[in-house]
């Protein structure tokens, strides 16, 4: 690791030779060593050891941004090897990419594909240097540094008799009564140290406002006591904990976030509920929703997708199922949780029976918040990427329609994101997180607008 100053002048000369933004990707003109040369500058001129772990592959000459989808059918070789490899590096609490396009060159230019941004709120320019939807994804997780809110645990007990916990911030003193909260929910396998969860309580803490992360059931770090855990479409727990905040602080204003499968959760949720959701709630933001399950379970099934995502969620998951069994030997047949390869097989073997499904496919059907979102009476923002790599393009052309003809609704879908990345910045020393602020800037003008039945 290089000396701190030593770095600093690395660092400007790097900005004063690298490629000029303008010149990545230009329509037309091939770039073929750009990978190759930027990955040089960054690794060896800036010492970072987290985005050399990024780029692993880019090492075995294959950059991230070649690296996209290899067909379904086809024999992956050596990206399978490497992506193999790549998976290491990642804990799937930490990944969470459910939690935590189409490749070809980037164009850098400004993204304003979406309905109704706030001139207040900076446009979302791509980071430049992150090429290829799998890049902007994996960022977050290996290139991002995160100083840690200090927060305090409460577990709640739930009607069935099991537990869920919430990690709370607390505003500082005195706390008028009508200063916004937020809640936040995580994506799969999300824990309080996700980046996004941490993201989240920085801007909250930033504007004195108190806030509370729901843990869903077994992401605390021990296992729940229920034969249950927690999946796409439960709101039950979501339930609760908002009634609890709307009695225990009447007069504040709660606004929601939620990120990918949380996402999907809190959307399912509002559009259930609708006029019925507790007066208190002013708005809510979901960010990289997997719209449609079945569709998304897909995609996540693909290439390196499944190479390095997939693979990562169902070692954590099955882990979790493993630990259970102690307890409640006849949870699930051993065999079959062994033998599920993919997603959608675990879903079928454990998640469907064990909530009230009759397989992964009446899961996802019943889960989906497609199906949802006409219900939503709250202004909520939708945010997602169209490069998202564990969705479809087009499920967010149906998301389109659907909003449409709901007012409550504010679409903000960009060319380019990953999942939960939303990465942008001059340099990587200099990156931003978009997601962060649009969510909380929206959130707070939501909070502070009148709402009427």
């Amino acid at each position: 690791m290089l000396p701190a100053h030593e770095r600093d002048l690395q660092q400007h000369r790097v900005l004063g030779q690298r490629v000029d933004p303008a010149r990545v990707g230009v329509a037309g003109r091939a770039e073929p060593t750009l990978g190759k040369s930027l990955a040089a500058a960054i690794q060896q001129r800036l010492d970072a050891e987290l985005l050399h772990e990024s780029l692993q592959l880019a090492r075995r000459g294959r950059a991230l941004a070649q690296v996209d989808e290899v067909g379904l059918d086809a024999t992956l070789g050596e990206e399978a090897e490497g992506g193999a490899r790549g998976g290491v590096l990642f804990g799937a609490e930490d990944l969470d990419f459910h939690e935590k396009a189409g490749a070809g060159d980037d164009e850098c230019e400004i993204y304003p594909d979406y309905i109704g941004a706030t001139v207040t709120d900076a446009p979302y320019r791509p980071a430049w240097w992150l090429p290829g939807r799998h890049a902007r994804t994996i960022w977050g997780r290996l290139g991002r540094p995160q100083a840690v809110v200090p927060t305090r645990r409460e577990s709640w007990e739930t009607p069935d008799g099991d537990v869920v916990e919430i990690e709370r911030l607390d505003a500082p003193e005195p706390v008028p009564a009508h200063r916004p909260r937020l809640l936040v929910l995580h994506g799969l396998e999300g824990t309080i140290r996700s980046h996004y969860i941490q993201g989240m309580l920085a801007e909250a803490q930033r504007r004195g406002w108190s806030a509370d992360v729901l843990l869903f059931r077994s992401c605390g770090g021990s296992p729940n006591r229920a034969r249950r855990f927690y999946h796409s479409g439960e709101t039950g727990d979501l339930a609760m904990v908002v009634d609890r905040l709307a009695t225990t602080a009447p007069a504040a204003p709660l606004v929601l976030a939620g990120f990918s499968l949380g996402g999907n959760v809190l959307l399912k949720y509002l559009g259930e509920r609708g006029d019925a959701v507790p007066g208190v709630v002013r708005g809510a933001a979901a960010v990289s929703v997997p719209y449609d399950l079945a569709r998304g379970a897909e995609e996540i099934s693909r290439g390196f997708a499944r190479v390095v995502y997939e693979r990562s969620f169902l070692r954590s998951l099955k882990a979790k199922v493993e630990a259970k069994l102690g307890r409640y030997p006849d949870l699930v047949d051993r065999a079959r949780l062994v033998g599920a390869r993919s997603l959608r097989a675990f879903d079928d073997v454990v998640t469907a029976p064990l909530h009230g499904f009759t397989g992964a496919d009446d899961y996802y059907a019943r889960s989906s918040a497609l199906g949802y979102l006409a219900g939503i009476r709250r202004p909520t923002l939708l945010l997602s990427a169209r490069d998202d790599p564990f969705l479809p393009a087009a499920v967010l052309d149906d998301v389109r329609a659907v909003a449409s003809r709901n007012s409550a609704l504010e679409v903000e879908f960009v060319d380019r994101g990953g999942h939960v990345g939303f990465v942008a910045g001059a340099a990587p020393w200099r990156a931003e997180y978009y997601a962060e602020r649009r969510v909380m800037s929206y959130l707070e003008a939501a909070a502070r607008g009148p709402w009427v039945r």
